[in-house]
């Protein structure tokens, strides 16, 4: 049996979370019995493996930088990005209205609805092939905010490569 806390809210579903430092946690509707989230956690062992080995692999390959590190990847990022997107940005004729580098864990990139782009530090971690993806993915973002078949397009006509960089991102 896998070993697990539960955290209990105002939800109506149970839904299971593997927590970054490999915690598994459930969490619950405030009422729920105590067996029946035992049964739901023992009906989902190959799901919580499966995640578990995935998070386990994802921190032994991009493990949490030092502080020096950190301070190296923040300048890279500050140096590599903002021209990397002027420049794909003409390509892609968009316009954004301001770059901003951040700490996510948990996303490489984002585009707020008013075209703001903010990329994660992180990314540096990265080939610089992927880092470049990650640029164009968010600055067509700017065209179209899904993940729509118009949206791939536009990455498409600028990176045709890009389902092979997307898959390499992800692993």
């Amino acid at each position: 049996m896998t070993k697990y806390e539960v955290v209990y809210s105002d939800r109506r579903t149970l839904a299971l979370e593997i927590t970054r430092d490999l915690r598994v946690l459930v969490r619950a509707p405030r009422k729920m019995p105590k067996k029946a989230i035992a049964r739901f956690v023992e009906s989902n062992e190959a799901w919580i493996a499966d995640h578990m080995k995935r998070a386990a692999d994802r921190q032994a390959a991009h493990p949490e930088p030092s502080e020096t590190e950190a301070a190296a990847l923040i300048a890279a990022a500050r140096e590599y990005i903002p021209p990397r997107v002027k420049y794909f940005a003409e390509i892609m004729g968009v316009t954004h209205t301001g770059i901003t580098i951040t700490g996510a864990r948990t996303r490489h990139g984002s585009c707020s609805g008013k075209n703001r782009l903010s990329f994660s530090w992180r990314i540096m971690q990265y080939d610089l092939r992927l880092v470049d993806y990650v640029i164009v993915h968010e600055l067509a973002h700017i065209k179209h905010h899904d993940h729509s078949a118009a949206f791939y397009a536009i990455i498409e006509s600028v990176m045709p490569d890009h389902k092979e960089r997307r898959k390499e991102l992800k692993k």
